[in-house]
């Protein structure tokens, strides 16, 4: 990628698990008056997406207990599950994490939610924070 078209790495999204949706819809949309994104289900949780600011604030609700979503929230309760970084050369960028010796949840790059490329680091390389990598 050329300098003339780089972005610079920016929070892309915050994803916070919940236990139900609709707990916590009125409070982003009357309270907070945050802008509703359509976004697709994805990794068995159902997304309701919100704007603030340039980011995202995605409430994640598991589909079933055996999901990502709710293994985390019967492990650790509602929460923030992750926040999702966007960088210009996700495979540049993976690549530094295994030169760096990072532990990778994902090798390869994978479609996410909004049909992105997207790639998770273990917590364990991050400081206990689950990081999501994402292409803009």
């Amino acid at each position: 990628m050329t300098d003339s078209v780089r972005r610079g790495t920016r929070i892309a999204h915050i994803g916070i698990a919940v236990r139900a949706l609709d707990e916590l819809l009125p409070f982003c949309r009357n309270i907070l008056d945050l802008p509703d994104v359509p976004l697709d289900d994805a990794d068995g949780a159902a997304i309701a997406g919100f704007a603030a600011g340039e980011s995202l604030v995605e409430l994640l609700e598991a589909k079933s207990a055996d999901s990502p979503i709710g293994k985390y929230i019967t492990k650790r309760g509602p929460g923030i599950h992750h926040v999702c970084f966007a960088v210009d050369d996700l495979d540049g960028t993976l690549q530094r994490c295994r030169d760096a010796g990072l532990r990778l949840i994902d090798e390869t790059p994978r479609r996410g939610a909004e049909g992105k490329r997207i790639a998770f680091l273990h917590p364990s390389a991050t400081g206990g924070i689950l990081v999501e990598l994402s292409e803009y």
